[in-house]
């Protein structure tokens, strides 16, 4: 079964918590794959860094945010068969 890690920072991991939940796809029930749950440490950690990003990201100009959001929409559009997939 595929396991989905955490992505945080720019970087997947495991993660130090054993639990997962499924994941079911939504048309035909089946599971698809398992997700890692984070600990509260994890979960910290990772809102921890997102704050630290914020002012940066806010300091970027709209015009650079836009172009940076549209390549996200670009890059989600070329992958959709595989992330489906997940």
């Amino acid at each position: 079964m595929k396991l989905i890690n955490h992505f945080v920072n720019g970087e997947h991991f495991k993660g130090q918590n054993a639990n997962t939940v499924e994941v079911f796809n939504p048309a035909t029930g089946d599971v698809t794959a398992e997700v890692a749950l984070a600990s509260q440490q994890e979960t910290e950690e990772a809102i921890r860094i997102a704050a630290e990003a914020l002012p940066d990201w806010s300091k970027t100009p709209p015009l650079k945010r836009a172009r940076v959001m549209f390549k996200f929409k670009e890059l989600l559009e070329a992958n959709l068969d595989a992330l489906a997939a997940m």
